[in-house]
């Protein structure tokens, strides 16, 4: 799938830069844009219904605007076996939002291409669980490479614009959309409580930070995937070295019930790290969105969220660690 989301992009754009270079220029002639739109009309048949870009749209910026604001719009969500073709309906929103995440689509195109979006899906029951899960997949899967939170944020934004007030999947979205918002990048992280193996009752806003830093690790030591991740921080020299030098502190929170578990998997977190167990007050609070494990925040001295739940290379790369 990624290299016919490569090979669709490539040919978006390069009708875009092409009419840009020749616009610009006054080289383009009716038979050169007769051929460029034939060009995309070809792209649109063999995969997604593009819509048709009318051609007194000229400048590049024009077109890529009128492309995403109508993306949808030749495409019919009431047809199931349209909606159930990866190759179709799954590259094509590929395709979407990777132009609306580009950094140069202004805010008024990404959110007016997600409203055409959801309010042409909400009505057909099939369409809308395949589009719904395709935006939590790609858009709010931290594991996805086109994780991005923000636009997440602008699409439970625009559902909650489109669903009507008495319906009931509204709470849902506010729920998320709420969550979202917390422990933003500059934002003072939440302040919570949690305990020492030997019992002692600490809080997050009270934790000694060396070096202006603090790497908060939320963590399960059942999870698998945990597993992976803590044993590269265990095996990270360079991350221990830093943590002795006191340039920066580990605090490791198990937010799981199974009290057993954590205590069982003591002997196997790093030496200097500060490790302690909240006893689910966070997952029940929902005072973070823990929507995978483990879910990494780099804070400063004052608890600013410097980084919300990143991957450990960027951490790394932040902190300023050697490469390995």
């Amino acid at each position: 799938m990624k290299r016919t989301q490569v090979y669709c992009l490539w040919l978006i754009f390069l009708v875009l830069l092409q009419m840009s270079c020749e616009y610009k220029a006054g080289q383009l002639k009716g038979k050169k844009i007769a051929q460029q739109e034939r060009t995309l009309g070809d792209m649109k048949e063999a995969s997604f219904p593009f819509p048709e870009i009318p051609a007194m749209l000229t400048q590049p910026e024009e077109r890529k605007a009128y492309l995403l604001e109508h993306y949808w719009d030749r495409f019919s969500f009431a047809d199931t076996a349209l909606v159930n073709n990866r190759e179709v309906t799954e590259q094509g929103f590929v395709n979407q939002i990777s132009l609306l995440a580009d950094g140069a689509t202004p805010e008024t195109v990404v959110r007016e291409s997600l409203k055409n979006w959801c309010s042409r899906f909400m009505p057909e029951a099939q369409a809308r669980r395949v589009m719904m899960q395709l935006a939590d997949d790609y858009l709010y899967n931290p594991n996805s490479p086109f994780y991005n939170e923000g636009l997440y944020g602008v699409y439970l934004e625009t559902m909650l614009e489109v669903l009507p007030e008495e319906d009931a999947r509204r709470s849902s979205f506010d729920f998320k959309l709420r969550l979202l918002r917390r422990n933003k990048v500059g934002d003072k992280a939440t302040d919570f409580t949690y305990y020492l193996p030997d019992g002692q009752k600490k809080s997050l806003a009270a934790t000694s930070t060396r070096g202006n830093r603090l790497l908060l690790v939320f963590y399960d030591p059942e999870c698998e995937s945990c597993h992976e991740v803590l044993r590269e921080m265990t095996a990270d020299a360079s991350l221990a070295g830093a943590v002795k030098a006191g340039r920066v502190t580990v605090l490791a929170v198990y937010t799981e019930g199974n009290q057993e578990a954590w205590r069982k998997g003591l002997a196997d977190m790093p030496e200097g790290w500060i490790i302690g167990t909240d006893r689910q007050k966070v997952k029940e609070e929902a005072l973070y969105d823990l929507k995978a494990m483990p879910s990494l925040y780099l804070l400063d001295g004052q608890k600013r969220v410097l980084l919300k739940d990143a991957p450990l290379g960027q951490i790394r790369e932040v902190l300023g660690l050697s490469v390995k």
